[in-house]
């Protein structure tokens, strides 16, 4: 891990003022969210890592990450895409294929956008959601709150490297077609107290939650590099009261998620990140 680093994206972030920035979207108009998340070549994948028709469903998943997160359900999509000058036909109606497979299993509609010409493969999507109740903000922990995550982490970075390495992984991987937990959202969002999904690693999120909630956090036992720093998980992070964690935990159960509790909000310093940021 790295102590001392210059974090350009959230230096960046700063130089904006509206008070809608801050959670995994904005919430406008008291029931709407938007989300927005790039997905660029040589950046988030290489082409030989992933068909055309995954990228297109992976760039999508990763904002449908977002909006669920904030207990919402898709409804509109808008779609940039710089295309690369020796695309032809066959390869257009590839990475089509993924987005409409992603508009049906996501049952959202993109109703607009641009393309440009580049010299690789560059994809932009915003996405237009409707709260399904209260929203899942950052800023909710309370002292004494239970900190807890969905499913596994870890896989994700793991793939990550072996594709470094030149190895193939499995088309089940994560990283390729992240798991999403709407079952869970859907049953559990009125008992929570916090959400965000994990996308740039468990310990960036848990710093997320500790500032935006202005609030400590005690973990119970500290994790290996390889879980606190993989991003790309795309898991719920939440926050619970006592009196509702064994409820959350059977409803977790009953939709075949496995809940991990790994903490609790307490008084003291703020939670620090200190692995590397994954965008710079």
């Amino acid at each position: 891990m790295s102590k001392n680093f210059f974090n350009k994206e959230s230096f960046f972030i700063r130089q904006f003022q509206s008070k809608l920035i801050g959670d995994d979207g904005a919430i406008i108009d008291n029931n709407k969210i938007v989300v927005g998340d790039a997905f660029f070549e040589n950046v988030h994948f290489k082409r030989d890592w992933l068909t055309l028709e995954e990228i297109a469903y992976k760039s999508v998943s990763v904002n449908i990450s977002d909006i669920y997160a904030m207990n919402a359900m898709p409804q509109y999509g808008i779609l940039t895409v710089a295309i690369p000058n020796y695309f032809n036909k066959n390869d257009l109606i590839k990475l089509a294929s993924g987005f409409q497979q992603a508009q049906k299993d996501f049952n959202f509609e993109i109703i607009g956008g641009d393309t440009i010409a580049n010299n690789k493969l560059d994809i932009s999507l915003t996405v237009i959601g409707k709260l399904m109740g209260k929203a899942l903000k950052r800023d909710g922990l309370k002292h004494g709150d239970f900190l807890a995550y969905t499913g596994v982490l870890g896989t994700s970075a793991r793939d990550l490297r072996n594709l470094f390495h030149g190895w193939n992984i499995s088309k089940k991987s994560v990283f390729i077609k992240p798991k999403l937990q709407i079952k869970f959202i859907k049953k559990s969002a009125h008992f929570l107290t916090a959400g965000l999904d994990i996308s740039d690693g468990l310990y960036s999120e848990l710093s997320h939650l500790s500032k935006m909630s202005k609030i400590g956090i005690k973990i119970f036992n500290k994790f290996n590099k390889k879980i606190g720093c993989s991003g790309e998980e795309y898991q719920l992070l939440f926050g619970v009261k006592a009196n509702n964690l064994k409820k959350v935990t059977a409803l977790g159960k009953a939709v075949g998620t496995k809940i991990t509790v790994i903490g609790r909000a307490s008084r003291g310093k703020l939670f620090i990140n200190r692995c590397k940021p994954h965008h710079f």
